[in-house]
């Protein structure tokens, strides 16, 4: 192993995110201003993939205010405290540049329903839960009043 492979390793992470390209991610960034910490989300579709190692970056791009925005991240920065994937977009390219021409639904990607990594929340249209008997609230009964005739 060579002397760059050593140093590199103490620099990356145990556990990297699991991104694919297509999948529509909440990013979670360290920001630092002054003194303060504090933590924002970068909400959008990873478009691109690139590297290797410690080298490793991804772009995610979302829309604010009508105009996009693109934002790069290293993989294994410190920076970067989680990645939550919430729906994983089918697509056939490894680079999903031509998102930057396209603007509402023409943007969208079908989502795909994968075993290993289901969408949270329930589907549309499914079945509600049944009560048992047992826990339904009881019935009323109905009372009979007796009129007093004179």
């Amino acid at each position: 192993m060579s002397r760059m492979d050593e140093i590199e390793r103490g620099f990356s992470r145990k556990t990297t995110p699991q991104v694919r390209v297509g999948d529509t991610v909440d990013v979670h960034v360290l920001i630092r201003e002054g003194e303060k910490e504090r933590v924002q989300i970068f909400s959008g579709t990873v478009i691109s993939k690139r590297g290797g190692g410690t080298n490793a970056m991804y772009t995610v791009r979302r829309i604010v205010q009508s105009q996009g925005v693109e934002r790069t991240f290293p993989l294994h920065s410190p920076f970067v405290k989680e990645v939550r994937v919430r729906r994983s977009g089918r697509v056939r390219r490894a680079k999903l540049y031509y998102l930057r021409d396209r603007r509402g639904k023409a943007a969208r990607l079908k989502e795909v329903v994968d075993a290993k990594r289901k969408p949270k929340g329930g589907r549309k249209g499914a079945p509600k839960p049944k009560i048992a008997p047992e826990t339904a609230p009881p019935a009323t009964e109905a009372v009979e009043v007796e009129s007093a005739e004179s």
